[in-house]
């Protein structure tokens, strides 16, 4: 099984070859890339040093797979060259996650969907996944009507700049912004950038990604999207309205009982979810499970995730495991 990391620089990309090495995947050649400027520079997995190539270059390896996380112009161009000389393409970015003819896929929810005609296949947006991991199981049983979240998302989905920027910040030193505004004891409501509607871009991914991924267009999705100088793990607060009622213990032992998912509900304790815990971890976390007294049939919780590893990397990995499982490459 060869492999291709495209982006192999990037945090995404050396979160993918720690999680590689971690859940051992069974690879047989290794094909890191990453800029022009950084073709030649050495990598170590596994304790072999592997050199950085050009785009140019792996494509003409064949590999099986090819994992890219290095931006949506990027992927454009060269997830369909990929494709054509029979890789089997996992895209990270933005670039194929609503187009009609791509599967958008969370293993635990809709892997079931591929098929070996599918040479390019969407891992979801960080924030998107976390959430869709846990509401998946709800709108299968309860049926959701309406999702009000909001979300505190880390600098680390922004990228090394923004976590470059907070560290300057935090220091006392004028450096590069990533952020219009000092993002060091502040929030920042502008997750990426604002599209005509008044709404951003991340904003936008919750609302159509979420719908695409539960194959539901019927429920309504309103989302703020809120940057926070924390180093990793983004949090969210849902409010879940659904057709039907519900018990408080039944909602709590169907996500217990969820793949992926981990229930943190214990206020008594002052147990719920936080990101330093999420932090290096694949599992979506999930606490402050309460109703919504204000109106019917209506739930509010607390969902927190590493969105380098479930949000970004693992899940691109868990599909190419399942690929592989079921021989689909």
């Amino acid at each position: 099984m060869k492999v291709a990391i495209i982006g192999a620089t990037g945090m995404v990309g050396e979160v993918m070859l720690k999680v590689l090495e971690e859940r051992n995947f069974p690879l047989t050649e290794l094909i890191l890339v990453a800029s022009e400027k950084s073709v030649g520079k050495s990598i170590s997995f596994k304790g072999t040093d592997y050199q950085v190539v050009s785009l140019e270059t792996a494509v003409s390896l064949k590999p099986e797979i090819a994992l890219f996380s290095a931006g949506g112009e990027t992927s454009l161009e060269w997830a369909p060259k990929f494709a054509a000389a029979g890789t089997t393409v996992i895209d990270n970015s933005s670039a194929w996650r609503m187009d009609a003819d791509k599967k958008l896929i969370v293993p635990e929810i809709n892997a079931t969907s591929l098929t070996k005609t599918d040479k390019i296949i969407a891992s979801p947006n960080c924030s998107t996944i976390q959430m869709v991991l846990v509401l998946a199981p709800l709108h299968k049983k309860y049926n959701i009507k309406r999702v009000v979240v909001s979300t505190y998302q880390s600098i680390s989905g922004t990228g090394l700049k923004a976590v470059k920027q907070l560290e300057n910040e935090m220091a006392g030193i004028k450096g590069e912004m990533a952020y219009p505004y000092p993002i060091h004891q502040n929030a920042l409501p502008h997750c990426d950038v604002f599209e005509d509607n008044g709404y951003t871009k991340e904003e936008m991914k919750l609302v159509r990604e979420t719908q695409k991924i539960l194959d539901d267009r019927t429920i309504a999705v309103t989302a703020t999207a809120v940057r926070i100088p924390t180093a990793g793990g983004h949090s969210e607060s849902v409010n879940i309205q659904f057709e039907s009622d519900f018990v408080l213990n039944d909602v709590r032992k169907l996500l217990s009982e969820t793949d992926g998912v981990i229930v943190q509900d214990n206020t008594d304790v002052n147990t719920y979810p936080m990101p330093i815990y999420a932090h290096g971890k694949d599992d979506v976390f999930v606490g402050r499970i309460r109703r919504d007294e204000s109106q019917p049939n209506t739930i509010n919780m607390w969902i927190v995730a590493d969105n380098l590893r479930k949000g970004a990397a693992t899940n691109t990995i868990q599909i190419a495991e399942y690929l592989m499982k079921n021989n689909l490459v």
